[in-house]
């Protein structure tokens, strides 16, 4: 059984707007910190944005103001709203969940990946 399930990539106009949606198991997403990564092209994975259990969130410089990570608790799910999104956005965008120490986030769960590409 896959832990996480993405959905919601594709391709789009810069500019444009998707939103990624995992769905998670309960007992994964209950207690674990919930998060997106991504991986562009000969580059390495980067985290993007993740969300603590009560809702505190964290976000890469250069996404911020322009994506929006949240969790829906009776879903299970944590999305990733992205607006204004540029081409050096095109990567595989990662769920993931796991826990946050004082030196960072610290994934545990993967899931398989989708794809945002994003044209000029």
């Amino acid at each position: 059984q896959v832990p996480l399930v993405e959905s919601g990539g594709g391709l789009v106009q810069a500019g444009g707007s998707l939103r990624l949606s995992c769905a998670a198991s309960r007992s994964i997403f209950s207690n674990n910190v919930m998060g997106w990564y991504r991986q562009a092209p000969g580059k390495q994975r980067e985290l993007v944005a993740c969300i603590t259990e009560p809702g505190s969130t964290t976000y890469a410089d250069s996404v911020k103001g322009r994506f929006t990570i949240s969790r829906d608790n009776a879903k299970n799910t944590v999305y990733l709203q992205m607006n204004s999104l540029q081409p050096e956005d095109t990567a595989d965008y990662y769920c993931n969940a796991g826990k946050y120490y004082s030196t960072g986030y610290y994934p545990n769960y993967w899931g398989q990946g989708t794809q945002v590409t994003v044209s000029s």
